[in-house]
Parts: C-alpha cells; sequence; structure tokens
C-alpha cells in the first residue's frame, strides 16, 4: 500500500513539472502527460507493466464526468447566447457528420468492416473542451465574430453525441439490438438525459439558494456529489449521463450561487487532475512497439479528419448563417481530440465486441497529432486569418471571469467619541476610492443618502477595492500565552520585525482592529501582516 501511494504522488508531481515545463517550451500541456504515461509504461523507461482496460475505463469514465460537468459550469450563457444555435448544431449534426464522413473514408479508403468504420468515426467525431480551453486560456485568444465563446460551446457539449454513436455503433456491432430496441436507445440516450440535467440542476439550484451549509467547503462536497448524481440517474435507464452532467454544469455555471468562486477553483484544480489522469493512463495503457503496426492507418485517419471531415461538417453548418470564411477556417482547425475519444476507446477495448483493428492505438496516434499539430498552431492560425481581436478578452466567455475589479468589505461602529458621530454623510470625506454601502440603526439595515446623519453605535459597511498584485504579503499567528512576557503590555512595546505589523486581535470571540495603545491580554490571537 505505501508504495502505491508514493507512486500515485510521484506521478502527481511529475504531472504539476511537466505541466509548467510545458507551458514553458510551448508545447501543448496534455501531451506531455501522455509522454511521462509512456516514460512509465510497459515499453517506457520504467516498464511499469499496466494493461488493465477495465479498471483504466472505470477510472476515466469518472474522470469524463467533472471534465464535462466542469465544460458546462465555465461556460458564460451571455457570452454563448449569440452563437448558441451555431455552437449546438456543430456539436449534434457537426459531429454526426464528422463521424460519418470518417467512417467511409475508413470503409472506402483504408477497407475496414462497415460497422467498424463507423464505429471509428463515432470515438474520434468530438472535440476536446480540455484542450480548446487550455489553449484558448493560456495563450489568451481572444477571436473575432464570438469565436471563442463558439468553440467553448462546441467543445464542451459534443461529447455526449459521440457518446451516443459510440453505444449505437457497439450495440448494433454486437448483433443482439433490432431496430425497436435501436430506436429507444436513441429516445433514451438524448431524451433522458435533457430531462434529468434539468431536473438535477433545479433540485441543486434550490438547495444551494436555500441551504447554508454547517462548514465553508461543503457547498463544493454537494456539487461534486450533484455532477455524480446527474451521470449515474439517466445512465441507470439507458440515458446519455456525459449530456445530463454537461446541462447540470451549464446551469449551475450560470445562476447566482454563493462562493462560486470557490467552487470554480475546487473543480478547475479537479478537472485538472481528472485531465492528468486520462492523458497519463493513455500513455501508461499505450505500447509503443505497438504504434508502428497502426500508424499509417492512424495518420491517414488524422489527416483525412484535419483536413477533409471536420471542414466539411464545420462548412456545411456555418456556410449557411453567412459565417466569415476566416471563421469557418479556424473552427474548422480548431477541431482538437482528446479526452473523450480516449475514455471512448478504451471502452471498446472493454466491450464484449470484436474488432479488426486496434482502435486503442488508432485512437492514440490520432490525440498525438491533434494536439502536437493542431493545438500546436491554432495560434498561428488565428494571427493568419486575422482573427484576433485586440479589443475583447476571452476569459470572459468564462463564469470564473475575475477581470473586473473585485471589492472587499470593511466593516465598524461609530463610537462615542468618532469623528463622523452628528455628521451628514455628504460632508465626511471617505478614504480614495471606497463608497459607503451600508448602515445598520437598531438593527435595521438600510442604504443611506447624503443627508443621513450618523449616529452613535451606527455600524457602517464600506466598499473598496480588493488588494491585487500583493501576493508577497502573508498573515501569521501569534498566540499570547499566560506566561507570555507581551501580557498587560501595548501593541507599540511589543518587538516585531519592521515590515511586520498587528492587524488584528482576536479575545474571546471578538474581533479588534488594534492601535498601538491597543494593550494585549492573556489569550489574545495576534494576527500579523507579514511582507
Amino acid at each position: 500500500m505505501p508504495g502505491y501511494v508514493l507512486f500515485t504522488a510521484v506521478v502527481l508531481i511529475a504531472c504539476l513539472l511537466c505541466n509548467r515545463l510545458s507551458n514553458k517550451l510551448g508545447i501543448p500541456m496534455l501531451l506531455a502527460f501522455i509522454i511521462l504515461g509512456m516514460f512509465f509504461g510497459s515499453d517506457g523507461v520504467l516498464k511499469i507493466p499496466f494493461d488493465n482496460y477495465i479498471f483504466a475505463e472505470q477510472i476515466c469514465s469518472v474522470a469524463l464526468i467533472f471534465i464535462m460537468f466542469y465544460g458546462g459550469f465555465c461556460t458564460k450563457w451571455s457570452e454563448a447566447r449569440p452563437i448558441a444555435v451555431k455552437a449546438i448544431l456543430l456539436s449534434s449534426l457537426g459531429v454526426i457528420m464528422t463521424a460519418l464522413i470518417t467512417g467511409l473514408f475508413c470503409y472506402y479508403v483504408l477497407h475496414i468492416e462497415l460497422l467498424e468504420s463507423f464505429l471509428i468515426g463515432s470515438v474520434i467525431s468530438s472535440t476536446d473542451a480540455a484542450s480548446v480551453f487550455s489553449i484558448l486560456r493560456s495563450r489568451r485568444l481572444n477571436l473575432k465574430y464570438n469565436t471563442a465563446s463558439m468553440l467553448e460551446l462546441e467543445s464542451g457539449s459534443n461529447d455526449p453525441t459521440s457518446y451516443m454513436l459510440t453505444v449505437l455503433s457497439l450495440a448494433a456491432m454486437s448483433g443482439t439490438v433490432d431496430s425497436k430496441k435501436m430506436t429507444y436507445l436513441i429516445f433514451a440516450q438524448v431524451v433522458y438525459g435533457v430531462v434529468f440535467g434539468v431536473l438535477v440542476a433545479m433540485v441543486a439550484v434550490w438547495v444551494l439558494r436555500r441551504f447554508r451549509f454547517a462548514t465553508a467547503g461543503f457547498d463544493a462536497i454537494f456539487v461534486f456529489a450533484i455532477a455524480l448524481v446527474a451521470y449515474a440517474a439517466p445512465a441507470m435507464l439507458n440515458g446519455n449521463g456525459y449530456l445530463s452532467a454537461y446541462i447540470v454544469g451549464i446551469i449551475l455555471g450560470n445562476q447566482p450561487i454563493k462562493n462560486k468562486k470557490a467552487l470554480v477553483n475546487f473543480f478547475d484544480g479537479f478537472t485538472g487532475l481528472m485531465q492528468m489522469v486520462i492523458f497519463f493512463l493513455l500513455g501508461l495503457l499505450a505500447f509503443p512497439s505497438s504504434l508502428p503496426k497502426v500508424m499509417v492507418p492512424s495518420i491517414l485517419i488524422a489527416i483525412f479528419l484535419t483536413f477533409v471531415s471536420r471542414p466539411v461538417a464545420v462548412f456545411a453548418i456555418l456556410t449557411p448563417f453567412r459565417s466569415k470564411l476566416n471563421q469557418q477556417f479556424l473552427v474548422a482547425w480548431s477541431g482538437l481530440r482528446g479526452a473523450a475519444s480516449i475514455v471512448f476507446a478504451i471502452m471498446v477495448m472493454t466491450s464484449p465486441v470484436k474488432t479488426d483493428n486496434d482502435i486503442f492505438h488508432i485512437v492514440f496516434c490520432i490525440v498525438l497529432f491533434s494536439i502536437l499539430l493542431q493545438g500546436s498552431l491554432i495560434p498561428v492560425f488565428a494571427r493568419k486569418l486575422n482573427m484576433i481581436d485586440s479589443d475583447s478578452d476571452v476569459l470572459k466567455t468564462f463564469t470564473d471571469y475575475t477581470g473586473e475589479v473585485p471589492v472587499q468589505f470593511i466593516k465598524f461602529t461609530v463610537i462615542k467619541d468618532h469623528p463622523w458621530k452628528d455628521k451628514a454623510i455628504k460632508d465626511i470625506v471617505l478614504p480614495p476610492d471606497t463608497l459607503l454601502v451600508l448602515l445598520q440603526r437598531h438593527m435595521r439595515k438600510y442604504v443611506p443618502n447624503g443627508d443621513t446623519i450618523l449616529q452613535e453605535g451606527d455600524v457602517l459597511v464600506l466598499s473598496a477595492k480588493a488588494l491585487e498584485g500583493f501576493e508577497e504579503t502573508g498573515l501569521s499567528e501569534i498566540f499570547i500565552g499566560r506566561d507570555s512576557k507581551w501580557a498587560g503590555k501595548t501593541v507599540s512595546e511589543m518587538s516585531i520585525e519592521p515590515d511586520e505589523l498587528v492587524v488584528m486581535i482576536q479575545r474571546k470571540g471578538e474581533i479588534i482592529i488594534p492601535s498601538g495603545s491597543t494593550i494585549m491580554e492573556q489569550e489574545d490571537i495576534l494576527v500579523v501582516n507579514q511582507m
């Protein structure tokens, strides 16, 4: 057991270091995780034997739930609404067209059996939200014509369509499903996925708005559980759990729920971990010695997918909307393959259906080709196609955007000798960039105006710009014990470093903002600001 724990820790640390290194070298982050997995794998340097597709499929399927959920959660609907019809058509009809065209290529050119050809097309038909989000954010690609929102909404919502096509292809290849069962399966995939997604989201929003959790952070655990429910409930009825999880994510992410920033930080880190897991397992499962056998068909499929089937689908859908030609070219090029294709390929390997080709390693090569070539050149293509918009910010298309100036609040009480006592608010000189936003008097709260006269005992709330750009500052605590030499002395008498300041004293549940003359007492907790 300790050995497995140590191995997991080493892998996670290595993934984080690869992430940092890939950003500096300009290498797509997810490619670094694949290479790391290959380094540890059976044909790699450390030669760790691992070919358990069932275990990998279970882990990756759970990981994909949260990638799908967060794909919806961080999509800002107000930005996506103008292009929603285009994006939804790309994520549904576009995926189907891509799968069919690619399947026909595999059948007629590569002479792969018909149903297996369409299975390959289905597995690789969706684009990867994680890769698209990563490139748009890390390179700050501000694109014209709402293209960033279109790519985000499309890539975040097209995995369920690819999953449905994969399930249908496997069902057809098994030979145990007749036309009636196939029709019901299509109905269940779409209808149950949508209905459960909306219902679970409505319940989650109701709870988050009306229920206060006992401990900070429990709301993140609740949303974590909701994402699992969103997938599992429809999946038990053959519904599309990934579609449900995405719908729940997009509804929750666009609601004014409490602690959203903390939720974003939690799921941003967690889905990053899930991406590491999926791409590391892909590298770990891959046998480089098997790649030469599938290299030729894999490269041919990847080239056809990149330059023919994806562009045909994009142009067929966007041309009727009179979309700009340079926009269509960029959208066509930005169809990266990634996590979902990997999970669906592993799902094929664990299914009872027998295939004539090594679909896992074919998908492995296609994903490598897509991330390395397409992912690396998206910024170049965006500039060459004159699609960079210097007047916009791509981060505004995400619900966790915090580019606006954040605000913090200050609360204090007007005491007997306070200089503001008995003065009108309009006669008070407030500090720069502050605003008096709330006044509480005799347990009643209201927004004051300039003629309001402040009285002793009034509780005031001021707003000001939050601290930014001072990450080097930090807080520490000093406990004044019974034997402390500072008990009974003033704050000014306390010997601390020149760049330190006592900013707060916690005393028996009371918060005190000290001055130099404040006397410290036993069991006080001093909060010290350190540079």
